[in-house]
């Protein structure tokens, strides 16, 4: 073990992998602090980059980028009452009224130093976690993995979505977008209309630019938003006043790390639901709660823990049983198949090193969050004064290269302008995209093991609850289907005076 970490060591501190590391931390921080600009469109831009690279730096590319996204995206909303990314916006308006007040400082070092602290709370949990869980996993067989896969797709629709039929509707898009070419258990073509190029089925990393940087070029296109006016007025010392904090919030620092891992765990959550479930927390749990949305710090402490430790946590499930905790964890499965880390149990048998190697840049990328963070909050204003008709071209350059890059074909870059008009119109009529991209990463998936287990038991559908592992699951997963039900007859209940 001690051999495996030494030589872990010595990958990432080789100087190009060091060079990867700053450089994709730069690309994130700059990704996240533009509005409209997320860390999944960043992972997303960086895939084709990957191609050429070895699997150590590809992830750290990856990891870098996704953790100076997150905490970038505070940057923009404290200035400008705009997030930057989806899980900044749980605590724009308290970051924004801290700015009004003359107190941008704090609301800026306060996302900066507890999302560090939470991103090194998750990354420690994923270490410890993740091959404990792994051991249990090898214990799984198709009917285990067909729970946990529906399990997964489940929560995807009801803890990710506003609308659950909308997410049901999304979840679908995707299961049926896996269901096209002859990657099928019987290997017959389905949904190819006869065309060649769609006999290998949807290739996942033009549909995942797609939908994720495709998108926003369109959008940007409908709307035509300029270049955002920055407020006057310097930004000091944002580290200053932040060990008060921590002394005056310990409780929230730890609650707020705690269930953003424990959030970012459940397949289709992810930091933006941590955030804002989070700050929600903080609000009923504080003693002040009547300072909350007057400029406070006690929320941004905590959610800024919770969006950053659920980065870490989303690995767990994307490692251990190949499933993503959030769409982020879903492009990087796709990775590390392509550098045949393949997502499982075995991975921490089969690939210790690059495991190692994974963990160790994970609190790299933490600890290097803190001065880059800094340099970044300084030159923010440049940053954000970037025009969009600028940046929007060179964005879409990047989408037709990369797609076409992925297997040297053009088909591939018509695949990625179909699913990123698909992902602007489902997003323009309140349908999320995060189901549709984990139905098409589980779709297939939930297939195999289905028709696995039904050979296997004979088709006797009781065989999916004979093992104690499997009934567990499939009757958690059953009681996940029944809960709205019950909720909307509790809420239909009549009250007897």
């Amino acid at each position: 073990m001690l051999a495996n970490i030494y030589t872990a060591f010595g990958l990432v501190f080789d100087p190009y992998v060091l060079a990867v590391i700053l450089g994709s931390s730069m690309f994130g921080l700059f990704m996240g602090a533009i509005p409209g600009l997320s860390a999944t469109m960043a992972v997303a831009l960086l895939v084709p980059v990957t191609f050429f690279m070895p699997p150590v730096p590809a992830v750290a590319a990856m990891v870098s980028a996704t953790a100076m996204a997150i905490f970038s995206g505070d940057i923009p909303g404290c200035l400008l009452r705009i997030p930057g990314t989806p899980s900044s916006a749980a605590y724009t308006d308290e970051a924004y009224a801290m700015t009004k007040k003359g107190q941008g400082e704090i609301a800026l070092g306060a996302s900066l130093v507890f999302s560090a602290v939470g991103g090194l709370f998750g990354t420690f949990v994923l270490i410890l976690a993740a091959p404990v869980l792994a051991e249990l996993a090898l214990k799984f067989s198709s009917f285990e993995y067909f729970w946990l896969v529906l399990m997964g797709l489940t929560c995807a629709i009801f803890i990710a979505s506003d609308n659950a039929l909308k997410g049901f509707v999304s979840l679908f898009i995707g299961m049926f977008i896996a269901s096209i070419g002859m990657g099928n258990p019987a290997g017959v073509p389905r949904f190819t209309f006869d065309n060649a190029d769609l006999l290998s089925g949807v290739s996942l990393v033009p549909l995942m630019v797609g939908m994720f940087a495709m998108s926003e070029v369109l959008r940007y296109a409908v709307s035509k938003d300029q270049a955002m006016t920055i407020p006057d007025g310097k930004v000091g010392n944002v580290f200053k006043g932040m060990w008060a904090l921590t002394v005056k919030y310990p409780k929230s620092i730890l609650r707020g790390s705690v269930l953003g891992t424990l959030v970012g765990i459940l397949p289709g959550a992810g930091a933006d639901i941590a955030a804002w479930m989070s700050y929600a927390m903080s609000k009923k749990m504080s003693k002040e709660p009547e300072k909350f949305g007057t400029g406070h710090p006690e929320g941004i402490v905590e959610s800024g823990a919770a969006n950053n430790s659920a980065l870490a946590g989303a690995w767990i499930p994307a490692l251990v049983f190949g499933i993503p905790g959030d769409s982020i964890t879903a492009i990087v499965i796709g990775v590390l198949y392509m550098k045949n880390l393949n997502p499982g149990p075995m991975i921490f048998v089969e690939n210790p090193v690059s495991m190692y190697a994974i963990f160790i840049v994970f609190i790299l990328a933490n600890l290097l969050m803190l001065p880059l963070g800094y340099w970044c909050i300084k030159v923010s204003k440049r940053i954000l004064g970037v025009p969009r008709n600028l940046l929007m071209p060179l964005i879409l350059l990047f989408c037709i290269v990369g797609s076409y890059a992925t297997n040297n074909s053009v088909s591939d870059v018509g695949i990625m302008l179909v699913f990123g008009l698909l992902a602007y119109l489902m997003e323009e009529n309140g349908f999320p995209v995060a189901p549709a991209v984990l139905g098409v990463v589980l779709g297939g998936m939930l297939e195999e093991h289905f028709v696995t287990s039904m050979i296997k038991a004979d088709g006797e559908f009781l065989a999916f609850f004979n093992r104690p592992i499997a009934g567990t699951l499939g009757v958690v997963t059953i009681l996940l289907w029944l809960l709205p039900l019950v909720m909307r007859g509790l809420r239909k209940k009549p009250v007897i005076a």
